[in-house]
């Protein structure tokens, strides 16, 4: 084993986060002799959930995230962290999340992490490959930048593949290459978490519109108003390309649109340093308004409709903020996710408009 490497390695020597340290040819015997020790456990899986990072000591936190994970969505998780400096090296860990059920036998995920250095993506793609449970489905979590480790060849063994463009400098770029992926793979579902941290305020929108008041003021709407976290315009962004799409308005302009009536609709998008993803959303018309306000902290979403002397309001579920709960959402609904591929081609559209008070200039990103 290379001393030097583990000196300098995001993972300690000795290790009991990630288990015990193999070799990667005794992986398998290992997990074996694993299940071997203790007769009260269970080993399920109903997926294979890898998790990639690039993120120096993504390994360990990964490691807690499965943890939890693994409560309610059984699976063999295989976690990935690659750190490209070092001269290449490959380390692997196996261990067991074990949690009790009805108060008696243990039922456990089987983990197994690396630690790759150096050049890799032919290493990679050998090493996740050689692991997989080949008879149940691949749920491939990329945690941040999309980078050259992501190839066709990668996504053409997916079934499901989560991501979070927020974290993307080039979501042009990158949602262009997972097109392509897609194009290769027609069965591939692409999960994004900037689109789920809005289900509930769609959801909250879409309930507000069985009210007859709330529908006249859609059908003589004049202003969209979102405020957010400078740090979520893509959801924000993506919830006025969900706005548009299921209106049926065109975009025109930057940040206008013209219904299919011919009105034209001006959204503004207000950025804030701070607070919830989505702060505001405020739909306005000449005689009146439909307003979800999320406060700092708050667990629940305020809904209301005002026009004239007419004023009702109810609370509704706000959304997580957490990338692990955002997962163990999408993991726990599974679906096709359709919709997002509907709004997808607006919202690109999106980015590459001018938004002064977006914060963050959108051109070309």
């Amino acid at each position: 084993m290379d001393t030097e490497n583990i000196m300098t390695s995001t993972v300690p020597d000795i290790c009991p986060e990630l288990g015990t340290e193999v070799a990667i040819s005794d992986i398998d015997k290992e997990l074996h002799k694993l299940w071997e020790q203790d007769e009260a456990r269970t080993n399920a899986s109903l997926m294979n959930l890898v998790v990639y990072t690039e993120k120096r000591g993504g390994l360990l936190e990964n490691s807690r995230i499965i943890n939890n994970l693994t409560r309610e969505n059984a699976c063999r998780a295989i976690l990935v962290e690659i750190d490209r400096e070092p001269d290449p090296s490959l380390r692997a860990w196996i261990t067991a999340h074990c949690h009790l059920s009805h108060g008696a036998k243990s039922v456990c995920c089987e983990q197994i992490s690396f630690l790759l250095t150096g050049r890799v993506p032919g290493r990679f793609r050998n090493t996740v490959f050689a692991h997989l449970n080949s008879d149940l489905p691949l749920t491939f979590w990329w945690q941040g930048e999309l980078s050259d480790v992501f190839t066709e060849r990668l996504a053409s063994v997916m079934d499901r593949l989560i991501v979070d463009s927020s974290a993307w400098e080039s979501v042009h770029e990158s949602f262009s290459r997972i097109h392509e992926a897609v194009e290769g793979n027609t069965s591939l579902i692409v999960q994004d978490l900037a689109w789920t941290r809005c289900w509930h305020v769609r959801s909250g929108i879409a309930g507000l519109f069985d009210d007859v008041a709330a529908m006249t003021i859609l059908g003589e709407l004049e202003s969209v108003k979102i405020r957010f976290n400078k740090q979520n315009r893509n959801t924000a962004l993506q919830l006025l390309a969900w706005l548009s799409v299921q209106a049926g308005w065109k975009l025109t302009g930057d940040f206008v649109f013209a219904t299919k009536e011919g009105r034209e609709i001006k959204a503004e998008m207000v950025a804030e340093d701070s607070g919830p993803p989505l702060g505001l959303v405020e739909l306005r018309s000449e005689n009146g308004v439909v307003r979800i306000e999320h406060q700092n902290d708050s667990p629940y979403l305020l809904r209301e409709i005002v026009s004239g002397e007419y004023h009702v309001s109810s609370l509704s579920p706000a959304d997580s903020e957490c990338s692990e709960e955002l997962v163990a959402v999408q993991l726990s609904r599974g679906g096709k996710n359709s919709l997002f591929l509907k709004i997808l081609p607006t919202f690109l559209q999106l980015i590459g408009r001018e938004c002064p008070t977006c914060g963050t200039s959108l051109i070309g990103k």
